[in-house]
């Protein structure tokens, strides 16, 4: 593949990522095991998206191209580059930030229901991404590239709270670190459909891409990675139950599944809410990011934070409460 100055500039800030692939994906088209989502956590490629790197040369497997009908075999490694984008797609733009803690290395906000992370289809302004460009000045890490700088985890649009942005590259490597040895503190506050019976619970299991909606994840995914949730019951109001979960991995929509998956589905979410009963008019989830705490990648002290909550979740729960 013949690139261009301008084209290798970009390359030098791609991510690139090795997989070996397990034994559940053995059998499987490269293509399609790849953009199921759990061997590129969080960075969610459409199998459109993995054939065109495919065919770029971009994906190799144990040092060779292969083309997108490439069955995957058990200790396979796959090496993917994924381009980095023009910082001119991104433009900071003077959005009001709720600022829970700064300094020179770090942020951590509290983002609002309704706000994107990141620049993605569909949603190109008005993101986190674009009010932290512009309150950083452009001072931020790269290492998740262009259209993610400083962002080493997510939180959905319709989901509150704490959220950490980092500054430089040392501070996105030493919490990504934390991040995969699952050693971050990260509590939610949620209502869920239904009287949850036990008083607290553990629910272990594994979550992937739902394998005929690319919008939703699932427990039944073939390819599903090992997740685990931790809850307790705050309140009871007979339909409704007021709980907080405590993470032990972060996958993608992991309470929202794992909720549903016990018939426990949060109110007002979209995804994974079966039942029609909205009666609270809500937009989207009742969940809320309340709490984040990690060793801090340079002091080396242990830093929390508790996130305020938003407006509609405190009315929320005052109607509950007096129902």
């Amino acid at each position: 593949m013949k690139m261009s100055s301008d084209d290798k500039k970009i390359m030098e800030t791609a991510k690139i990522l090795e997989i070996n692939i397990p034994q559940e994906q053995a059998g499987m088209r490269i293509d399609k095991g790849l953009s199921e989502g759990s061997s590129l956590e969080g960075m969610d490629l459409s199998r459109s998206r993995i054939q065109r790197l495919l065919q770029d040369g971009m994906i190799l497997v144990n040092d060779r191209p292969v083309r997108p009908s490439y069955r995957l075999q058990a200790g396979d490694v796959v090496c993917v580059q994924i381009p980095a984008i023009r910082p001119a797609a991104i433009v900071p733009e003077d959005i009001p930030l709720d600022i829970l803690y700064e300094d020179a290395h770090l942020l951590i906000v509290n983002k609002p229901q309704g706000m994107v992370v990141h620049p993605a289809p569909g949603h190109e302004e008005h993101t986190l991404v674009n009010a932290v460009l512009f309150h950083c000045q452009g001072d931020l890490s790269g290492i998740n590239g262009e259209l993610r700088p400083g962002i080493v985890h997510r939180i959905d649009r319709d989901t509150s709270g704490a959220l950490v942005v980092c500054k430089d590259d040392r501070t996105h490597q030493d919490l990504a670190a934390q991040l995969k040895e699952h050693t971050i503190t990260r509590v939610y506050h949620a209502i869920v459909q239904g009287n949850v019976k036990a008083d607290e619970g553990r629910i272990d299991a594994s979550i992937g891409r739902h394998p005929t909606d690319r919008k939703r994840m699932s427990i039944h995914s073939r390819s599903g990675r090992r997740a685990v949730t931790h809850y307790r019951v705050l309140e009871r109001f007979g339909g409704y139950t007021y709980i907080q979960c405590r993470l032990e991995t972060g996958r993608t929509h992991q309470i929202r599944v794992h909720m549903a998956s016990i018939a426990h589905p949060l109110l007002g979410d979209p995804l994974y809410n079966r039942s029609k009963d909205n009666p609270f008019r809500l937009n989207g989830q009742a969940l809320h990011a309340y709490v984040l705490g990690f060793k801090h990648p340079h002091s080396g002290e242990y830093l929390e934070v508790s996130a305020p909550f938003p407006g509609y979740f405190i009315e929320l729960l005052n109607k509950l409460r007096n129902r």
